[in-house]
């Protein structure tokens, strides 16, 4: 029998169903205080403490350092920030991972994350294009952070599945025009209010609707193992290519970032 989505609030929270959602949030959780047992401030990190933490500076992350790109997916700027990602986590997260399976989650959640932090990226270069012609100081380049491109990636592959009809053994009915209403709302917000990463919203979203939409394709066919393998090889080659197209792009801008590096780092002193 079909269970309604989310799930009822019970007196058990039956973290078993759900344990890597939970590793998910004790990893994010247990850095933050990590972090704040150092020094970084509870509520608005410094951006030497973000940087320091491995959070994403595009200059930084294409010319030296790449694993910002997944290491950003793991700090968070402040304590508000940090506990509406982990709420939107364990909301999406304790239904797609029983969905989707724990190995195809885990999946999707990296995959969404990188290509969020990808998307932000390239945006960060056109924008340095952009300066360079309009001399334009507002579209230099920003730290981001944040767990928000893979929790939207989960909310998108909802959504997705939302849309289509009920699988036979689906175990969740998914409220389409809840998760729509939330999916719109996050994107409305990221689009009106600064200082929002909309673009690794918007990267991440994708890749999860593609996955999602993959896996149960997947499942109707009866051949789950062959296209689990298919989407999981889509994200890669996806993530993999939008790369060498950033990095193609950072070859022209190499002068031009390593001054922006050179700058922040003498202002920073990181």
């Amino acid at each position: 029998m079909a269970e309604l989505s989310p799930p009822p609030i019970q007196s058990k929270l039956e973290v078993h169903l759900w344990w890597l959602t939970a590793v998910f949030i004790a990893i994010n959780t247990g850095l933050f205080v990590w972090q704040v047992l150092t020094g970084v401030n509870i509520s608005s990190p410094s951006l030497v403490d973000a940087i320091h933490w491995g959070a994403d500076y595009a200059p930084l992350t294409f010319l030296e350092e790449p694993t910002r790109l997944f290491s950003s997916m793991f700090f968070h700027f402040g304590l508000i920030h940090l506990m509406m990602n982990m709420w939107a986590l364990y909301i999406f997260g304790s239904v797609a991972e029983q969905l989707l399976g724990r190995f195809y989650y885990l999946a999707l959640y990296i995959l969404a994350g990188l290509m969020g932090s990808l998307l932000s990226g390239l945006i960060d270069i056109q924008n340095t294009f952009e300066l360079l012609q309009n001399n334009d100081s507002t579209l230099l380049p920003h730290v981001s952070a944040g767990a928000s491109g893979a929790v939207m990636g989960i909310g998108g592959a909802l959504t997705v599945l939302s849309l289509f009809p009920m699988l036979p053994k689906q175990r969740f009915i998914l409220d389409k025009k809840t998760l729509l209403m939330i999916m719109g709302i996050n994107l409305l917000v990221g689009f009106t209010l600064p200082g929002i990463n909309n673009a690794a919203h918007i990267g991440g979203m994708l890749m999860g609707a593609v996955l999602a939409a993959i896996w149960y394709l997947g499942q109707r066919i009866q051949k789950p193992r062959f296209t689990m393998l298919f989407g999981l090889a889509v994200g890669v080659i996806s993530c993999y290519l939008l790369y060498a197209y950033c990095m193609q792009q950072v070859q022209v801008l190499e002068p031009v970032w390593r001054q922006i590096l050179a700058a922040m780092r003498a202002q920073l002193h990181f």
